[in-house]
């Protein structure tokens, strides 16, 4: 049978990259609402961010549980449900007139939802439908989720600034409706779906028997291998400093950091999107790497030159605009480039079957540094009516890091190995 041009798993990364960015803008959404939802309705930020911080703790602790979801019952039921619930949180927002209708709608629905359509998408994604080229098209999923959510603040805060708070909602709500259908429509759980292997697989390889866990089983279980690995922590550690010095403290702390140095909130959301453009570039980039050259030592030069650069962050804002946009680009590039390789050895450490949760459970340890991150550089700043701290430290962290991923066990492994060499669970 003569082998179709368009091996059909492109057709699933592609659908689901345009998951990944849409669901990107909707964790862009609250940084631009906090100030316009106080005006409105006289709410504290302590209020707003509450709601915002339910949201990140279901965002992280989400991914083990959806990507154990997806294994039972697959790709496709599991984020149209999810993008429903985004849609329908999203879109009461517009009509909510008290506090606890922002906890419920943003907190709980948004949360729930964008936590499973979150990297793990991704991730399940690639381990299912690719044997070659995991590391390029992991690269770009993952690209997706920081580019977009950094690419779409000026456009958020401009609407916001034209139209009122609403329209933000109300347009984010109408792009996810016409994405339902789209997923529903193109994706498919598994390439033996449609008669087919994983792309890159060598002929008559055999998938691997479905979990027939429950999800929560099948999550726990996954956890309490990773519990008795030397490796599952080191990777948690490392990608706890990776949130706590993105999410955490770059993306929640930067736009105050410039105003703190009077640069206007327009033109430091401008220096996220700067971020985000050259994030698509290294993202990728990294990806392309993972597949060629040793993850442990990519993960040291990411996390060792992101620790410089933020060590050269406070002298940046005392010298020129021109500096910031420097450190913008630099950081920008190694934004989110952790990822792929992360993934990479995940999925050494674990196998396919079971890499998914497994780095579910590493994601969610991103997102406990994320709010690490954002909780004591908000001390800090505080404190001691500065950031400086804030970002010496977080460099430090990084260095740390650097030395931490060296430790991971190296595996010989090649990349197109046959998918029927991985470990099954019944």
């Amino acid at each position: 049978m003569r082998r179709p041009r368009l091996h059909y798993a492109w057709v699933v990364a592609g659908t689901t990259f345009v998951t990944l960015l849409c669901a990107a803008g909707v964790r862009a959404t609250p940084s631009i609402l906090i100030v316009p939802l106080e005006e409105a309705f006289g709410w504290s930020r302590a209020t707003i961010s509450s709601a915002v911080s339910i949201n990140l703790l279901l965002y992280g602790l989400m991914g083990p549980f959806a990507a154990a979801l997806m294994e039972r019952f697959g790709i496709r039921r599991v984020v149209v449900v999810s993008l429903t619930v985004i849609c329908l949180g999203v879109a009461l927002t517009t009509q909510m007139t008290h506090p606890w209708q922002l906890l419920l709608c943003w907190g709980v629905l948004v949360g729930l939802g964008t936590g499973t359509t979150a990297t793990v998408l991704g991730a399940t994604v690639v381990a299912r439908w690719f044997q070659e080229r995991r590391g390029l098209v992991m690269g770009v999923l993952t690209a997706a989720t920081a580019t977009g959510q950094l690419i779409f603040l000026p456009v958020l805060a401009a609407l916001v600034q034209r139209r009122g708070w609403q329209s933000v909602p109300t347009l984010v709500a109408c792009v996810l409706a016409c994405v339902i259908p789209l997923v529903a429509l193109l994706v498919r759980d598994r390439p033996a779906d449609l008669g087919l292997a994983p792309y890159g697989a060598p002929p008559g390889s055999v998938e691997p028997p479905r979990a027939r866990r429950s999800p929560l089983g099948n999550a726990l279980a996954v956890l309490r291998k990773g519990a008795r690995n030397r490796d599952f922590w080191l990777l948690f550690a490392s990608f706890f400093v990776c949130g706590a010095t993105t999410n955490g403290l770059v993306g929640t702390h930067l736009v105050p950091a410039c105003m703190d140095h009077g640069i206007p909130e327009v033109r430091a959301a401008g220096l996220l999107a700067m971020m985000g453009v050259f994030d698509l570039v290294g993202t990728t980039a990294s990806g392309w790497l993972s597949d060629r050259r040793d993850s442990r030592w990519l993960l040291f030069w990411y996390y060792g030159l992101r620790g410089l650069s933020l060590l050269f962050l406070p002298f940046a804002f005392e010298m020129s605009e021109g500096a910031l946009a420097v450190f913008a680009i630099f950081y920008g590039l190694d934004w989110i480039a952790t990822v792929p390789p992360t993934m990479k050895l995940t999925t050494d450490v674990f196998g396919p079957q079971d890499a998914p949760v497994a780095f579910g459970w590493i994601f969610a340890g991103h997102q406990m540094g994320a709010s690490f991150g954002a909780l004591g550089a908000g001390i800090i700043r505080t404190s001691t009516a500065t950031y400086t701290l804030a970002f010496l430290a977080a460099g430090a962290f990084c260095l740390v890091a650097s030395v931490l991923v060296l430790r991971i066990a190296r595996f010989k492994t090649d990349v197109g190995r046959a998918v029927s060499s991985a470990p099954s669970h019944a």
